[in-house]
């Protein structure tokens, strides 16, 4: 049995959560936000999204399953979202230490332990959530031993740490898309070459208007979106060319501030794969994977804009399209990679844009 070594939880506002440390043994800070989805931890946690963020888990028994060993399949890993965990610490309510699934070669401890990224278990998750939705998103650590200093990730540039370096070629074929990497998961890539795309993925900062593509996705990734000067000015120089864009949240809030409009952060974000959307207009309704702590001021869109999906729950803007021009973007993950794929389709509409344009 492993060794139940005491740990702590602190917030920024003084509330002191105590546990049992699990994974790394040693201290960790960051912002700490949650997550409502029932499995998936393999996924989140190499989630770019998450990028210097103290994950807390709603869902009580974590680890049961264990972790999958690294796949990769045309380049692109299978198993999880990036090549590394993201998180700076894991919180959850019970940490299963045995673990059973056909596919996994490791516990979760052990997988932590191995990338120095602490976890504490024992903690009422029930009541630090209720916490974090009345007072919001907050900075917080996990102290092992002595203490450790407040780390902000919204100070940085959380993009320019997880973009690739340089640009890389994935596929062979007649259509062509320029995937700007902000943070991007992995099931984005798949779910382009499994519709027999070429992807050209290039840096959050790549000038790539003089390359060769059909039409460009803008990803998913950390942070503020208004820290990306240099990939808002891309942006809104294709917007000039017409090709068709899609945008994943992220993305969907890039596009609307080369757009003009305005951006703002929620008090504890959509993290989760629960979260409801309805399609603006109609009455259809779908079941999302999100992972965001900012979202679009749908009053700042200009007449040429509109909301495409509005979140049921509270009515924030879910996504935009052009009036006229092939140009769309959604805050949630149709790619999901864990959670429901409800909205898989969307890649589908986005690629009869390009054969159409």
């Amino acid at each position: 049995m492993e060794q139940r070594l005491k740990a702590k939880l602190v917030l920024e506002d003084g509330s002191v959560f105590p546990g049992y440390s699990f994974g790394f043994a040693g201290n960790s800070s960051g912002e700490v936000v949650f997550n409502t989805a029932m499995n998936g931890y393999p996924e989140s946690l190499t989630d770019p999204s998450y990028y210097g963020q103290i994950l807390v888990t709603t869902f009580p028994l974590i680890g049961n399953y264990g972790v999958p060993e690294p796949k990769l399949d045309n380049g692109v890993e299978q198993n999880w979202e990036s090549n590394s965990i993201h998180i700076r610490g894991l919180v959850v309510n019970e940490y299963s230490i045995s673990y059973s699934h056909w596919n996994a070669n490791k516990s979760l401890g052990q997988w932590l332990t191995e990338n120095g990224i602490p976890g504490i278990s024992g903690v009422d998750t029930r009541m630090l959530t209720k916490h974090l939705r009345e007072k919001g998103c907050m900075l917080g650590k996990i102290v092992v031993d002595g203490d450790i200093d407040w780390y902000n990730p919204n100070s940085d540039n959380l993009v320019e740490k997880v973009s690739v370096s340089e640009p890389k070629v994935y596929g062979n074929a007649e259509r062509k898309i320029v995937l700007v990497d902000c943070g991007v998961k992995n099931n984005i890539i798949r779910c382009l070459l499994k519709r027999n795309i070429q992807v050209l993925r290039v840096p959050y900062n790549y000038n790539f208007l003089s390359d060769d593509f059909d039409g460009v996705l803008i990803s998913n990734g950390p942070g503020d979106p208004k820290l990306n000067k240099t990939t808002i000015s891309n942006i809104r120089a294709v917007l000039g060319l017409n090709k068709p864009i899609m945008g994943i949240c992220l993305g969907n809030q890039l596009l609307a501030l080369a757009a003009n409009a305005n951006t703002y952060k929620l008090s504890y974000g959509h993290r989760g794969h629960n979260q409801p959307v309805r399609l603006k207009g109609t009455n259809r309704c779908f079941i999302t994977s999100q992972n965001h702590g900012y979202a679009i001021d749908a009053s700042t869109l200009s007449d040429e804009w509109e909301v495409m999906f509005e979140n049921l729950n509270d009515g924030t803007c879910e996504g935009i399209r052009h009036r006229s021009k092939p140009f769309f973007a959604v805050q949630f993950h149709p790619e999901a990679s864990g959670g429901p794929n409800d909205t898989e389709f969307l890649f589908d509409e986005f690629i009869n844009l390009i054969d159409q344009n």
